[in-house]
Order: structure tokens, then C-alpha cells, then sequence
């Protein structure tokens, strides 16, 4: 793994775990029955352009210590961004001051010793590091290459929300008293652009706004900025001339790059907090069938560079690769040591969130790209842009404002814009037809493109 002190942060892993051993042993002295550290910095370079003219120009340089002190079975918790001798005591004190008069809670209390992870599993390399050594001015002309691409694409390409150009990288060490220790060094890299179309001379106002980015823990690993800007350019054109459809019952096809939110969507319904709190729709679905049979969704938390790689999770448990689903049915939910005590059950290693999932179905074949899926949709709506905060989680109504096309014969008819597209996620989980070939990896998600076989669509 390499060095994390080789690229701009001012503290060693060897500091880190001083002041974890430090903050461990100030804890004991006080009668804490148990507490667990994370010492963590972050420095990154972020730059933005308009129009030809850069707009910002910003670095970012952060540090944080936090503890959490457990008295029994009562939990506290503070932190500070101050690693002096003096300003780490109060700290501990103020932990251990909340966790006295706080109540007590059955559930609190560190990972049990079996679940934390040991050894080479605390220590596994996933080639998460790769520092971007890059300078201010570097960053912007990447920034400004990507934005002229966009608009050179095509004279209808009139204006730009900008573009921009992230470097991030992170380095953290945690500790607890049932002797786990671990800790590593990652980055995250981006490059993005929105252009706006338009078509002057059109009655009333066309304008059309889209977007791109490419990020990737390597900088090697990035689009280059010409390709990010072409393609965003493309997709802006794309929905000139979009117009409302009328109300009906149809088929939904989401693009893969929105469809990741369907797999979101049920990592919430089945997470411990809202399984214990029971404010969920998937309540009590453990080894019943939440997805269409011929559905499964694998968790892989070893990928290298993956983006929700992670050899142990927020507390320190061992993270394994599973089935979240197979052949329809559910086979694991996504549990902290909090949410299974609660539950009654054991952590599967979740705390933090998900980690690497990708959706996948039994009919996909190697040629079901996005043509493909197109004629599979035939007759409905194809979506590329969604809109609002419409689903509960509770009662697992869906309703969203949607941007995308018509399809006829399965083919392209017109843009299509200002609808909403409604249903249930249990009728949507279900009535999943088919998934694309096209798999496209959003965040820690990753699916082709989703074929819904009907949902409300609410136009003019």
C-alpha cells in the first residue's frame, strides 16, 4: 500500500495510532467500561470554470478525531479537530460525561470480538490509494479542455452551468479496547461538465441542460476530458425539442445511469434501521421474494479500486463478499452490531452502508446493449433524468418527476419532459422484466438498464 504521507497530509498512520492508543488508554482512566477512536485527515484540490473563466479555486484541508466512550451500557460521543495533549483530554472527558447521564440502552456496545476484523483481513491492500499529484493550474486547464469540448460539439451547445475537476484523497486509523486496529488511505478523483442546448428562433424558449462526469479512485483511470465533454454535449442536443406525453399505464426502461437508485431504494427498505424501527415496507422479508425470480444482486466488498470497497466496515467488522438476492428472494439484510441487537440478530458487516453491489438477471445476454432493451421496451417510456425526493421507504410508494423519451416500435420517438412516473418499489421490484448488458457503475452500485413492465405515468 503506498505511503499515505507521500502526497500532502500532515500526519503519519504511526501519529494516528499514538493518538488512538492515547485516547484508548485516557478513556480506561476515567472507568469507561469500553471505547472505540478513528483519527482521520482529508486534503483535496477542487477547481471550477464558466464560459471560458475559471470561477473557484479551492483546497481543503480537514482532521478529525472522534471517540465513543461506553459506561456500561450507557454510549457517549465527541470529537475535535484539535490532536493537542490538552484539547484530546477534554474530549474523552466529554465522552465519558454524555455516556454518565445518558440512558441506558441494551443494544450499545462495541462488536463482539468474533465479527471484528484480525490480522490480514484488518490489513487487506484494494488498491484504494492512488494520490493525483496535480497543481491549481493543471486542474483548470483539464476543466476548461472539457468545457470547450462541450460547447465546440455543436453551434446549438449556447452556454455551460460549467465544469469542474475534484482531487480527493483520505487517510484514517481506528482502534477499539477489544483490540481491533486497522486503517488505510484512499482517493477519489472527478471531472464534470454541464452544457446547455438551445434552439434560438423556436417559438417560446427551448433550452435543454445536461450533464456528464467521469470519477474513478485512479486519475489514470478517468475519461478523458474531450470524451466527458462530447458526450455531455450529445446528451443535452439530444432532448431539444422534448414535449409532454398523455397520461397512461406503460412500461418504464430506466437508463443504467438512473436505475442504481432502484437497488438504493432496497438497501433502505432492508437496512437495521428501518427493520428495528419498523418503518419500512420490506418488514419481516428475509428468505421471501423482493425481487422479479430471475433476479439476483451480489455484494462484493473486495473489488480493487472498487468505489464501496472496504476491508472492514465503520466499526471495525469484517466485510465479506454474498447474495443479497438470489433468484428473487431476499437472503441477507444490511446490519451494524446496533441494528442486529436490536433485531436480535448478528452484523453483517454494514455499518457505513453497502458495498459494491451489482444487479443482474438470469435472461441478460451478452447483446441486450441499449438497443437492445429498446425493443424490449417496445411501446413506453425510456428514462434518463429523475427528479424529487418521491419515494417513502416507509409505505414504498414511488413518484418522480421524470426527463427522457418516448419509444415506439422500439425505437426513439421524441424528447419527453415535465412527466411524473408513479407506483409501488414492491409491484416495481417485482414486475422487473429485464436488465441490460449495459452496466454502468454508479457510486457503489452497479446495474444495466432496468425494464419496469408497467408504472403511472402522469403527463398532460
Amino acid at each position: 500500500m503506498t505511503d499515505p504521507n507521500a502526497r500532502g497530509f500532515a500526519h503519519t498512520r504511526e501519529q494516528f495510532q499514538q493518538l488512538a492508543e492515547d485516547a484508548l488508554a485516557l478513556a480506561r482512566t476515567l472507568g469507561a467500561s469500553e471505547a472505540g477512536v478513528e483519527v482521520s485527515e482529508g486534503v483535496g484540490l477542487s477547481v471550477s470554470v464558466r464560459k471560458g473563466e475559471v470561477e473557484n479555486v479551492e483546497r481543503n484541508r480537514d482532521k478529525s478525531l472522534g471517540i465513543t466512550v461506553y459506561v456500561g451500557k450507557r454510549r457517549g460521543n465527541a470529537s475535535t479537530s484539535d490532536f493537542s495533549r490538552s484539547a484530546l483530554e477534554q474530549t474523552v472527558r466529554a465522552a465519558h460525561d454524555i455516556a454518565r447521564f445518558t440512558a441506558e440502552d441494551p443494544a450499545a456496545g462495541l462488536p463482539e470480538v468474533e465479527d471484528l476484523a484480525f490480522g490480514a483481513a484488518a490489513e487487506r491492500d484494494l488498491d484504494l490509494y492512488h494520490p493525483w499529484p496535480i497543481v491549481a493550474e493543471q486542474a483548470v486547464e483539464i476543466a476548461l479542455r472539457c468545457e470547450a469540448a462541450a460547447l465546440e460539439t455543436d453551434r446549438r451547445i449556447t452556454n455551460s452551468d460549467g465544469a469542474g475537476v475534484s482531487a480527493q484523497q483520505a487517510h484514517f486509523f481506528m482502534a477499539n479496547s477489544r483490540g481491533f486496529r486497522g486503517g488505510y488511505a484512499s482517493s477519489r478523483h472527478s471531472l464534470s461538465v454541464a452544457p446547455i442546448a438551445s434552439e434560438p428562433g423556436r417559438r417560446g424558449d427551448d433550452m435543454q441542460r445536461d450533464a456528464w462526469y467521469s470519477s474513478m479512485r485512479s486519475p489514470d483511470d478517468l475519461a478523458a476530458p474531450e470524451a466527458v465533454g462530447r458526450y455531455a454535449a450529445e446528451r443535452a442536443l439530444s432532448r431539444l425539442r422534448a414535449r409532454k406525453v398523455a397520461t397512461a399505464e406503460v412500461p418504464v426502461l430506466f437508463e443504467s445511469t438512473v436505475a442504481a437508485g432502484l437497488i438504493g431504494a432496497l438497501v433502505q427498505a432492508t437496512s437495521g434501521g428501518a427493520l428495528y424501527r419498523k418503518s419500512t415496507f420490506l418488514l419481516d422479508s428475509l428468505g421471501k421474494e423482493v425481487l422479479a425470480p430471475h433476479l439476483d444482486l451480489h455484494e462484493d466488498p473486495h473489488v480493487l479500486r472498487g468505489k464501496g470497497s472496504a476491508p472492514f466496515d465503520d466499526e471495525g467488522v469484517v466485510t465479506r463478499s454474498r447474495d443479497v438476492v438470489s433468484a428473487g428472494v431476499l437472503q441477507g439484510y444490511f446490519l451494524s452490531s446496533y441494528s442486529a441487537r436490536k433485531l436480535g440478530m448478528r452484523t453483517t458487516g454494514h455499518a457505513g452502508g453497502s458495498q459494491n453491489l451489482r444487479l443482474a438477471s438470469r435472461l441478460t445476454r451478452s447483446g441486450d446493449d441499449l438497443d437492445a432493451m429498446l425493443k424490449k421496451l417496445d411501446r413506453g417510456l425510456f428514462v434518463i433524468e429523475l427528479m424529487g425526493q418521491g419515494v417513502n421507504p416507509v409505505t414504498g410508494d414511488y413518484s418522480r418527476g421524470a426527463a427522457g423519451f418516448w419509444v415506439e416500435g422500439g425505437r426513439i420517438a421524441h424528447p419527453v419532459h415535465e412527466v411524473t412516473i408513479a407506483g409501488h418499489l414492491r409491484d416495481m421490484f417485482k414486475g422487473i422484466v429485464a436488465v441490460g448488458a449495459d452496466a454502468y457503475a454508479s457510486g457503489a452500485k452497479t446495474t444495466g438498464s432496468i425494464l419496469v413492465e408497467r408504472m403511472k405515468l402522469a403527463g398532460s
